[in-house]
């Protein structure tokens, strides 16, 4: 099975004529993803050369792509490193991309859902939950609401009512 892949970022459009292109980052800020030099842009292994603050948003430029006829070709892609590529964790932190497609169970273990997206809207994570019916919550995902415990998320149901 191939490895995992976290996005850093998407591809929004060219940047100029010289084959840099705008990026929308989810990388946690532009120096988390300057240190990764091979990427992957959609199915390709390109070079990431740079990457610099923009006005509204990060500009890139890679190694393989010159112009922007070929800089509009990428819009729309999104830029991937290996889940391995990634610097180590320190006790008690984790990876956004870790936790989709966790169980989320109750006290006693009791099956709550699975993790299908992480939020922060800059008040902390939330954990977006889809519940056995199909319908979704959103749970702070904060010590006593929803605790990371052995991979599993252990949440307190009245959050998800």
């Amino acid at each position: 099975m191939a490895e995992s892949q976290v996005t850093l970022a998407a591809i929004i459009g060219a940047h100029g004529i010289g084959g840099e292109v705008r990026l929308k980052l989810f990388a946690e800020s532009v120096e988390s993803l300057q240190r990764h030099k091979a990427v992957q842009v959609g199915d390709r292994a390109l070079t990431l050369k740079s990457v610099k603050a923009g006005g509204g948003a990060p500009i890139a430029r890679f190694a393989e792509i010159a112009d922007r006829t070929a800089a509009e070709s990428l819009r729309g892609q999104l830029v991937t490193v290996s889940r391995s590529a990634l610097p180590p964790l320190e006790e008690g932190e984790y990876y956004h991309a870790d936790l989709i497609g966790l169980a989320c169970v109750g006290a006693g273990g009791v099956p709550l859902g699975t993790v299908v997206a992480v939020e922060n809207f800059g008040a902390g994570d939330i954990l977006e939950i889809e519940k056995p019916d199909g319908k979704r919550a959103m749970v702070p995902f904060r010590p006593g609401i929803a605790d990371l415990v052995e991979g599993t998320i252990v949440a307190d149901p009245a959050f998800l009512a």
